[in-house]
């Protein structure tokens, strides 16, 4: 097997997805462990094509990918091909996915035992990480659109999986239309390049695009387009509110959906198709600048939240608008890299927070925490190595990849960029302290919760720890001589890079090392000034002290409001005056009228077809004495 055969890695789980869907009420534990199986055999391949791959791939021979494809239909002259594509970057995506799915579907056995539809979860997992695989190896945006959905209608499966509940169903109702509004953007996006270049893969569209073939305007506006579903997958601002209410889902799923599948969807696309955003003049500071608004928006949110993972959702939404940052720069390596530390320990903060939840009987306001550690050992611990991963200490994982960023902002974008992109670095230290410190230090904040606390099982913590022994050292991947030891070309700056430029050797740059640290460490001490030994005085005054402010934050600037309010009198508005318009004039008017008249006019034409001579006979008489009136007035 090679990497021609990519495509088994996302058909094991979509098999068994079948298999546990039709067959898991009768299986024994709800075949839990098939699913752990299959994710198990797509991480087990990920190797055996990553190798095949790497025994392939040569830059100066120009073999930089591997493709394969498949007549699917013709019509006249075209010709729809369906197919694979992998390169460096799909190698990454790979490695990432399966890894995290594989911890996620491992630690679910202990989270989700005893739930309900057991069976069902399992199910939808396998399949939501069949479709982000199939989306990331496809050939063409068609492919990609298809797998695009599925990954839409899985997210909707499961963040609404407790169905009794109604914040459940709210939150995924809340989810699938937030970003079926974006999707519609991409869809429109995909129609647009199609037409302008008669084809739907994504190699051959580039090649047009940088071959001037497609209109400058004209592929702004198509690529536009395309970024809305990225925007709205990714949960970039103004689409970011369905994000922070996907918590309502099984804890897993958030670190599955947060980390390494869903939301990083809009992040991949954009990656594969930035030599577009290149060309496309002004694509690239679009790209930034939702980046950086997104950043620093719900690194604001974050820092007022009190529900755990409503806190690591909205660091999520940040650190993807990281990621858009560092695309906007046109370094997709760089945007790669972070994509790939931040899975690992976001993942391992989630999962975490899922076994704080399940230890403290499903507890996860920060109120009735506090003083976790001592009671968790390993949980607090593996907690601990995420938050700095997060918060960008050396040499944690975090650190490298943000220091990345801002070596790449100033090359690009300048000074301005990188003081905004260092503000919310700072933030993300401050809520990230705030978060541990209240949750696993100082004294219990509710004894009787406290005292009912224990540490979660192995199948539990044992991939927290895996996962924290990534988030310490993945970082490293973007030294030459790692990446050289692993099999790499090099680094992962040499491994990944946009397409007729040269792959270049990572360096530390000192001075910036030394401000990225020193960003975390500012926000670390002012998270520790606040808030150790369960001081809350300092927060309150400071709530106090601008309460509008502090309640502006508190509610998220208002979004959800706002858009309730676009709801409840744009749109519920203009649908009373189109249901008006198609009940009295389509309906009534258009339908039931034409009909009413015919009736009505039948009704009197009747009276002339009685078939009675004396009625004839007096139309006849009538007739006459009409046509003699009428002759007498035309004489006179």
């Amino acid at each position: 097997m090679g990497a021609e055969q990519a495509w088994l890695l996302a058909a094991i789980p979509a098999g068994v997805f079948f298999v546990l869907a039709i067959f898991g009420r009768v299986l024994p534990r709800g075949g839990d462990y098939l699913g752990v199986a299959a994710i198990l055999s797509s991480f087990i391949l990920f190797f055996v094509v990553a190798a095949d791959f790497l025994s392939f791939y040569d830059v100066d021979a120009h073999q930089t990918a591997i493709t394969k494809s498949i007549e699917w239909s013709q019509i006249g002259a075209f010709e729809l091909r369906q197919g694979i594509f992998v390169d460096p970057i799909t190698i990454t995506m790979f490695a990432v996915i399966t890894t995290v799915a594989l911890m996620v579907n491992i630690f679910s056995i202990g989270y989700m035992k005893g739930e309900p539809r057991y069976y069902w979860f399992f199910a939808v997992l396998q399949l939501f990480v069949a479709s982000m695989l199939l989306l990331v190896m496809a050939d063409n945006l068609l492919l990609v659109y298809i797998s695009w959905e599925l990954v839409g209608v899985c997210s909707f499966l499961l963040i609404g999986f407790y169905w009794e509940k109604r914040s459940a169903t709210e939150a995924a109702k809340k989810a699938f239309i937030t970003t079926r509004v974006g999707d519609v953007g991409l869809l429109i996006g995909i129609i647009l390049l199609w037409k302008a270049t008669g084809t739907f893969n994504i190699q051959e569209i580039i090649e047009a695009a940088e071959a001037g073939k497609i209109g400058e305007n004209y592929l702004f506006v198509s690529i536009m387009f395309v970024f809305l579903g990225c925007m709205g997958k990714s949960a970039q601002v103004p689409f970011h509110v369905w994000l922070p209410d996907a918590r309502e889902g099984p804890t897993p799923v958030s670190a599955l959906t947060h980390a390494a599948t869903m939301v990083v969807a809009g992040v991949y696309l954009t990656a594969r198709l930035l030599p577009i955003f290149e060309v496309a003049d002004g694509a690239l500071l679009v790209v930034t600048i939702v980046g950086l608004t997104t950043a620093l928006l719900t690194g604001f949110i974050a820092i007022a939240q009190t529900d755990i993972k409503k806190v690591l959702a909205y660091s999520t939404v940040g650190q993807l608008g990281f990621m858009f940052v560092a695309l906007g720069t046109g370094e997709p390596a760089v945007g790669m890299f972070h994509l790939a530390t931040h899975a690992f320990f976001k993942a391992l903060l989630f999962l975490g927070s899922g076994s704080v939840i399940h230890a403290t009987h499903h507890n996860q306001e920060m109120d009735k925490l506090g003083g976790l550690w001592k009671k968790m050992p390993i949980t607090g611990t593996t907690f601990f190595i995420g938050s700095l991963a997060l918060a960008g200490l050396p040499p944690l994982a975090g650190f490298w990849s943000k220091d990345e960023i801002f070596v790449a902002l100033d090359h690009s974008w300048g000074a301005w960029a990188m003081i905004l992109l260092g503000f919310s670095a700072v933030m993300t230290a401050f809520y990230t302290t705030r978060l541990f410190i209240r949750t696993f230090m100082g004294k219990p904040m509710d004894q009787h919760v406290h005292d009912h606390t224990h540490e979660s099982g192995f199948v539990m913590t044992g991939p927290l720890i895996f996962l924290a022994i990534l988030a310490a050292t993945a970082g490293f991947v973007v030294f030459h001589d790692v990446g050289k030891a692993l099999g790499f070309p090099g680094g992962i700056t040499e491994f990944i890079f946009l397409p007729g430029e040269h792959p270049h050797r990572y360096e530390i740059d000192w001075a910036f090392a030394a401000a990225s640290l020193a960003m975390a460490i500012v926000g670390i001490f002012i998270g520790a000034w606040m808030y150790w030994g369960n001081r809350l005085d300092r927060s309150t005054a400071l709530a106090e002290w601008r309460p509008g402010l502090y309640q502006m934050i508190k509610h998220k600037f208002y979004f959800d409001e706002m858009y309730q309010a676009v709801i409840d009198r744009g749109v519920l508005g203009f649908s009373y005056v189109v249901s008006w318009f198609d009940r009295y004039v389509v309906n009534d008017t258009g339908v039931d009228g034409s009909a009413q008249i015919t009736g009505f006019s039948g009704g009197i034409l009747k009276y002339l077809q009685t078939g009675r001579v004396p009625n004839y006979a007096m139309a006849i008489a009538l007739g006459v004495v009409g046509l003699a009136v009428a002759g007498l007035v035309v004489r006179g």
